[in-house]
């Protein structure tokens, strides 16, 4: 009969083990996190990963050579070291590859470096899917190029303080964080205070690549102008053109127009202008003598020479830079 085979189901309750009482419970294994969190690298990371961070952050996108000119003594120690962050998932790269030339890598801002800035700042924290955004927008932006030109400026400068520490660059804002601290009435690329003891020259820089027409360049000074009368600091306007023939032209138009023009009159009345040919600079950076007055003849100035700033803080004034301001603050 059926009721009388043995039953082929495992016994109900406690398995007893030879020798009688019951198997004791098998410990539970805890569940693997795969997400790693700062915490978890914090004691990897350095203050110059730190500051690696921030210049990402504020400034798009930089270069393994401009990385390595401001922060490391050799390009191979630089590499080694943003590779290992990069499998930390602190920094992320992205390359772009042309025929016949090396492949360019650009590093952005990781999912951690952007959680840390956010979190120093007192914002909230990117998700994983904006900050992969962004550096999608990175590898397809039309104006890449000009932005790490842009950067290489003031990269240069940051490279001359590491054997010039008299001289310093104590304010690096990108043309976004210029745009809205003016309440977008200027569109610079950049805007930075050169230090020198006491004195502070700030400027904004318009850097040229060459692909506008002069009256275009001439446009762009009203904006500044009328900031200025308005409150607004009175730092020097830097042109970086690519060409000495285009900065000739460029003063030669813009006097020339002023004698039947009186906006533009009024703007060299107003605003200091300089610019540099980056085709001339004879082996100087944006810091040696290299830059001419409009108006003023071919006397070529140091970054330091320009007027000092009127730094008297105002609504559209930011007055002197703060120490936070100082793009390596962080090592300090």
């Amino acid at each position: 009969m059926l009721d009388d085979q043995p039953s082929r189901q495992s016994p109900r309750g406690d398995t007893l083990r030879p020798g009688g009482g019951p198997s004791p419970p098998l410990p539970r294994t805890p569940a693997r996190r795969t997400t790693t969190t700062l915490a978890d690298i914090s004691a990897r990371l350095r203050p110059r990963d730190r500051v690696i961070a921030f210049l990402l952050s504020d400034h798009t996108a930089l270069t393994t050579a401009q990385i390595a000119a401001v922060l490391f003594d050799s390009p191979i120690t630089c590499g080694h070291r943003l590779y290992a962050l990069r499998r930390m998932d602190f920094v992320n790269r992205v390359l772009r590859s042309h025929p016949g030339r090396p492949t360019q890598v650009h590093w952005v801002p990781g999912r951690l470096s952007a959680r840390l800035v956010a979190l120093a700042r007192g914002e909230a924290p990117p998700t994983p899917k904006a900050v992969a955004l962004a550096a999608d927008r990175v590898l397809s932006d039309r104006t890449r190029r000009h932005t790490i030109e842009t950067n290489q400026f003031f990269i240069d400068l940051l490279v001359h303080n590491r054997s010039h520490p008299q001289s310093r660059l104590t304010r690096w804002w990108s043309e976004q964080h210029t745009t809205a601290a003016f309440g977008r009435r200027i569109r610079p690329d950049g805007h930075g205070v050169w230090t020198t003891g006491h004195h502070h020259a700030g400027f904004w820089l318009e850097h040229d690549r060459g692909t506008e027409h002069h009256p275009r360049l001439r446009d762009k000074l009203e904006p500044y102008r009328r900031l200025r009368i308005d409150g607004g600091p009175d730092y020097t306007l830097l042109f970086s053109l690519p060409t000495r023939e285009r900065e000739r032209h460029f003063h030669h138009r813009l006097i020339d127009t002023a004698g039947h023009d009186h906006r533009i009159a009024a703007t060299l009345a107003t605003l200091t202008i300089a610019t540099c040919a980056r085709d001339r600079i004879n082996g100087h950076g944006p810091a040696g003598p290299v830059w001419r007055l409009v108006g003023n003849g071919g006397h070529r100035l140091r970054l330091a020479d320009l007027p000092t700033t009127n730094d008297e803080p105002g609504p559209l004034n930011p007055g002197p830079p703060a120490p936070d301001h100082d793009p390596l603050h962080e090592l300090t």
